[in-house]
C-alpha cells in the first residue's frame, strides 16, 4: 500500500506530474531504474482519467523512450569505468570544487588502483580516494618522465656557483662536462623542449667558461624548436 501511495503522489489524471524540488534532488542522486519506471507506469494506468484515457501507443512510446535512455546511461557508465581502469599507473590531476568556500583544490599524483562503488569509479592516490569525475587532466607517461628529468637537471644547474666567475676546472670541470654530454646526447627532444630557456643559457655559460679556462673553442649547443637561447644569466 505504501508503494501505491508513494507513486500516486506524482500521478494526476493519468499523467506524471513535476516533482517538488526536494524529490528532484533525491531522484538525481539515486536515479530511476526499470522497476521504478514500471511502478510509475502502472500507477499512471490505474489512476488515469477515464474520460480521457491514455492510448496504448503512448504507453509503448514512454517505455521505449525510457529503455533508450537507460541503455545510454548504462553505456556511459561502462565507458567511465573503463576509462578509470586505464588511469592506473598514470599521473593525473584531480580538481575538487568546494561550494562552501568557493575554492578549488588540486591534487596531482599517480593512480595506485581503482575501486568501484554504486556504479561509480574512485581513483586511489597515496591512500586517498577521488571520484573519477573530478579528474581534470591525465598525463602521458613519457611526459611525466621527461618532466622529472628536467626537474632534476635544472636542480643540478642550481647547485653550480651563482656566477661563472667562481667556476674552476678542478672543482667543476668534470661536472659541467658530464652535464653538457647528458644534455647533448642523453636528454631526449621532449625533455629539452621542456627546459627553461634561462637554464639552457646558464649551462652554455658554464660550459663556455670551462672552454675558456682550457683555452678551447666554445662548444656548440643543440637548441630545439620550442627552446630559445637567452643571454640572461640564471641569477637574474
Amino acid at each position: 500500500m505504501s508503494d501505491i501511495n508513494q507513486v500516486s503522489a506524482v500521478i494526476k489524471n493519468g499523467e506524471v506530474q513535476n516533482m517538488q524540488k526536494e524529490d528532484s534532488t533525491k531522484t538525481a542522486s539515486t536515479g530511476y531504474d526499470k522497476d521504478s519506471f514500471l511502478k510509475i507506469l502502472v500507477a499512471q494506468m490505474k489512476y488515469q482519467d477515464p474520460m480521457e484515457p491514455t492510448s496504448n501507443t503512448e504507453y509503448i512510446n514512454q517505455y521505449a523512450t525510457f529503455t533508450q535512455v537507460e541503455q545510454l546511461n548504462n553505456m556511459a557508465n561502462s565507458m567511465a569505468l573503463s576509462r578509470a581502469s586505464e588511469m592506473v599507473g598514470k599521473t593525473v590531476r584531480v580538481s575538487q570544487y568546494n561550494p562552501d568556500n568557493g575554492k578549488t583544490t588540486e591534487t596531482i599524483g599517480v593512480v595506485d588502483f581503482v575501486s568501484y562503488s554504486g556504479n561509480k569509479a574512485y581513483l586511489n592516490i597515496d591512500g586517498t580516494s577521488y571520484n573519477v569525475d573530478d579528474v581534470s587532466e591525465v598525463f602521458d607517461t613519457d611526459y611525466t618522465d621527461a618532466k622529472a628529468v628536467v626537474k632534476d637537471f635544472q636542480e643540478a644547474i642550481d647547485k653550480l656557483p651563482s656566477s661563472v666567475d667562481f667556476v674552476t676546472e678542478q672543482d667543476h670541470g668534470l661536472t659541467i662536462d658530464t652535464m653538457y654530454e647528458f644534455y647533448m646526447t642523453k636528454m631526449d627532444k621532449k625533455a629539452r623542449n621542456m627546459m627553461d630557456p634561462n637554464y639552457i643559457t646558464a649551462l652554455q655559460q658554464y660550459v663556455h667558461r670551462i672552454d675558456d679556462i682550457r683555452g678551447d673553442d666554445h662548444r656548440t649547443f643543440k637548441i630545439d624548436e620550442t627552446s630559445s637561447s637567452s643571454t640572461t644569466d640564471k641569477t637574474d
